[in-house]
C-alpha cells in the first residue's frame, strides 16, 4: 500500500505537561484509523499536528506530494453571514454540484430539516456542525481528519456517516483519521485503532472490539500496573461477545481467544437480583402512562401513549430531534402534564433526571471556593446483595475518574467532562429509584463511558435513557422504544429496526435538504411502493395483522402483570424469583416474535 503521510519523533510539550515524546507513525492508503484515549491525553493535539494545524516542538510530519488533506476541527469556523448553500458547495453552478451523486448523498444525509438558503447565523449549534461536516465531505480529499464528527448527530445521521465513509475510503484508497468517543461508530468505520496514552500512541489492528481484546491481553500481562482498567475492559469484552448480536456476527477478532479471556467474567448484570431489589424499593407501581397525549396549542406532540414502566426496567428511547423525546421524559418525571389521558405514579417513586444542563452543580459553581469533595457524607453503599460495598467520597470520585489531586479542585475549574461526571454522581447519591439519563455521554471519553456503564450495572432501579450514542444505549438498556408518528413503538430488533422504519418513512415522503424549501436542492418526493398484496390476499393479511396485534398486546399485558407480581414474592427466594423472571422473559420473547410477524405483514401491504 502506498504511503500517504508520516510523522517522525514528534515531541509536544505544554507549560505544565509533556503531551507526546518521540512519537513516530504513518498513514497508508486504505487506512481508516480511529483515535481513542482519555480526555486530556492529546488526541486532538495529535490530529492537529498530523494535519499541519499545530506545529510540534520537535520532529516532523511529511506528506506525499499531491495529497489533498481535509480537516474537521471542534471549532466553529463558519461565517454567520454566509448561507447554507454557499457554505456547502461554494460558487459552483447548480448543474455541476447537483449532478454529483456524492454531493447529493451528503446533502440528503446531513442537511435534512435545514433550509438550503438559510443564514448560517440563524442556525443552532448542531445545525452549524452539520453544515461544516457537509462542506468538508463535499470536497475532494485524499486524507481526511475528523475531530468528533458525530457530535450533534442523531442515530440516523451517524449510521449514514459510517456508511458514507466506508464507501468513500475503501481498501487501497485514501486515508481517514477520526477522533471519536462513539464506540459503535469507531467499530463500524475503523480498520485500525490508535490509543493515545502516557505520551505515546499505541496502534491496534481492527476497530473498537478488536482493540478491546488486544488491550485486555496487554493489561493482563501488566495486571499490577493497570488492574482497574483491565477489569473494566474485560467486562466490556464480555458484553461485546455475549450481549451484542450485531457485533458477534462479525469476525473482527479471534473468537476463541475472546471466549478464553471472559470465561470467568459473570454476566454484566444480575437481572434477578436487581429486579428483586428494584421491586422492594419501588413496589408494584412505577409510572403508568395511559392513553397519554401532549399538545401545545394546535400542535400535537404525543398521542395515545400506553406504557407501564416496570420495576427494574431498562429502556432506551429513540427518535429524531423534535419527535417528542423530552416531552415523554417530562411525562415520566412529572415536569410535563398530559393534555389527554393520564399519568399514574407509585407512591414510593423518586425520579431524578440527568439533564443536558448542569442544575445540580449550580450551588458549587456559584461558590468560588467550593471544591469537588464538598458536602458529601462519610460513606455510601454501592452495589447490591453480597456485592454491596461501602465507599468513601474519595473512592466514589476515583471510580468516576477523579484523581486524588482533583478532589480539592474548585468545581468551577473542572472540564466539561469532569462536571458531567460529578453531576451524575450527585444524582446517584440522592438514591432515586427511577433514573432518567438525557444524553449522558456528552464530553466523556471511552474509558469514562466504560466506568459509567459499570456503575449503572449495579444500580437497582428503573432506567430510561435517551442517547445518540448507540453503543451506550445498547450496552445499558435491555429494550428500546421509538417515537414515530407521535406514538411510542416498541422495537424488538432495537436500533437496526428503528433505522429501517425511519428509512421507510423517508421513502414514503419527505423532501431534503430543507423542510418546505423551494430550492431545486430538494429531492422529489418518493412515491410509496406498490402494495405487494391485493384483493383477497390483502384482506387475509389485514385479518391476520389484527389477530397478531391482539395476541401480542395480550402477552405484553401478561408480562407487565407478572412483573408487578414480583412485589408479592419472597424477595429472599432467588430460585423462585429467577424462575419467575425466566417466565416473564419467555412471554416477552413470544410477544416480540408476534410483533415481528406483524411488521412483516405490514411491509407486504405497503
Amino acid at each position: 500500500m502506498a504511503h500517504l503521510l508520516g510523522a517522525e519523533a514528534l515531541h509536544l510539550e505544554f507549560p505544565t505537561k509533556v503531551v507526546f515524546d518521540s512519537v513516530t507513525l504513518g498513514i497508508n492508503e486504505g487506512d481508516r484509523i480511529g483515535i481513542v484515549g482519555r480526555n486530556g491525553d492529546g488526541k486532538s493535539s495529535l490530529l492537529a499536528m498530523l494535519a499541519g494545524v499545530l506545529e510540534p516542538d520537535s520532529g516532523r510530519v511529511t506528506v506525499r506530494g499531491g495529497v489533498r488533506i481535509g480537516v474537521l476541527t471542534q471549532q466553529d469556523e463558519l461565517d454567520d453571514d454566509d448561507t447554507v448553500s454557499n457554505a456547502v458547495v461554494g460558487e459552483r453552478p447548480e448543474y455541476e454540484w447537483a449532478g454529483d451523486a456524492r454531493i447529493r448523498d451528503v446533502i440528503a444525509g446531513l442537511l435534512r430539516g435545514i433550509e438550503w438558503n438559510a443564514r448560517i447565523g440563524d442556525l443552532s449549534g448542531g445545525q452549524r456542525r452539520r453544515v461544516a461536516l457537509a462542506h468538508l465531505l463535499s470536497g475532494d480529499h485524499d486524507v481526511m481528519f475528523l475531530d468528533e464528527p458525530t457530535n450533534h448527530l442523531d442515530v440516523e445521521a451517524i449510521a449514514w456517516l459510517a456508511e458514507h465513509l466506508k464507501r468513500r475510503w475503501p481498501a487501497n484508497s485514501g486515508g481517514l483519521l477520526i477522533v471519536t468517543h462513539d464506540r459503535w461508530f469507531l467499530d463500524e468505520v475503523a480498520n485500525y485503532t490508535w490509543e493515545v496514552h502516557d505520551r505515546i500512541v499505541e496502534p491496534f489492528e481492527g476497530g473498537y472490539a478488536a482493540y478491546i481484546l488486544q488491550r485486555v491481553e496487554r493489561d493482563r500481562q501488566a495486571a499490577t500496573v493497570e488492574a482497574k482498567r483491565q477489569n473494566l475492559a474485560r467486562k466490556e469484552l464480555a458484553w461485546l461477545r455475549r450481549g451484542a448480536p450485531a457485533r458477534t456476527s462479525k469476525p473482527k477478532f479471534r473468537i476463541d481467544a475472546a471466549n478464553e479471556l471472559i470465561a470467568d467474567v459473570p454476566e454484566i448484570r444480575n437481572k434477578t437480583e436487581l429486579a428483586s431489589l428494584s421491586v422492594s424499593r419501588l413496589g408494584k407501581d412505577v409510572v403508568d402512562l395511559i392513553d397519554a397525549g401532549v399538545s401545545f396549542g394546535d400542535k400535537t406532540v404525543l398521542r395515545d401513549i400506553e406504557w407501564r414502566l416496570a420495576p427494574g426496567e431498562r429502556t432506551g428511547i429513540l427518535g429524531v430531534n423534535g419527535a417528542g423525546k423530552s416531552t415523554l421524559l417530562g411525562l415520566i418525571s412529572g415536569t410535563t402534564k398530559p393534555t389527554a389521558g393520564s399519568v399514574k405514579r407509585g407512591k414510593t417513586v423518586q425520579v431524578r433526571t440527568l439533564t443536558q444542563r448542569m442544575d445540580e452543580l449550580d450551588p458549587h459553581l456559584n461558590d468560588p471556593v467550593r471544591v469537588v469533595i464538598s458536602g458529601l457524607r462519610m460513606t455510601y453503599t454501592f452495589g447490591t446483595g453480597s456485592k454491596a460495598t461501602e465507599l468513601s467520597p474519595g473512592q466514589l470520585l476515583e471510580r468516576m475518574g477523579f484523581s486524588s489531586a482533583q478532589l480539592s479542585t474548585p468545581v468551577k475549574d473542572l472540564s466539561g467532562g469532569q462536571k458531567r461526571r460529578l453531576q451524575l454522581l450527585l444524582i446517584l447519591l440522592d438514591q432515586p429509584n427511577v433514573l432518567i439519563l438525557d444524553e449522558p455521554t456528552n464530553d466523556l471519553d471511552t474509558d469514562m463511558l466504560a466506568a459509567l456503564e459499570d456503575l449503572l450495572d449495579s444500580w437497582p432501579g428503573t432506567l430510561i435513557v435517551v442517547s445518540h450514542d448507540r453503543y451506550f444505549l445498547e450496552r445499558v438498556t435491555d429494550q428500546q422504544y421509538a417515537i414515530l408518528g407521535q406514538r411510542l413503538r416498541h422495537l424488538p430488533n432495537g436500533v437496526d429496526e428503528y433505522l429501517k422504519l425511519r428509512a421507510a418513512e423517508d421513502r414514503a415522503g419527505s423532501a431534503v435538504p430543507g423542510s418546505g424549501t423551494s430550492s431545486s436542492a430538494s429531492a422529489s418526493v418518493t412515491t410509496p411502493a406498490t402494495p405487494a398484496l391485493s384483493g383477497k390476499e390483502a384482506r387475509e393479511a389485514e385479518k391476520e395483522m389484527a389477530s397478531l396485534e391482539r395476541r401480542f398486546q395480550k402477552l405484553r399485558t401478561q408480562a407487565q402483570t407478572a412483573r408487578a407480581g414480583l412485589a408479592d414474592m419472597d424477595q429472599g427466594d432467588y430460585v423462585a424469583l429467577g424462575n419467575k423472571m425466566t417466565e416473564i422473559s419467555n412471554i416477552e420473547a413470544e410477544a416480540d416474535e408476534l410483533e415481528m410477524a406483524w411488521l412483516e405483514l405490514a411491509e407486504k401491504l405497503g
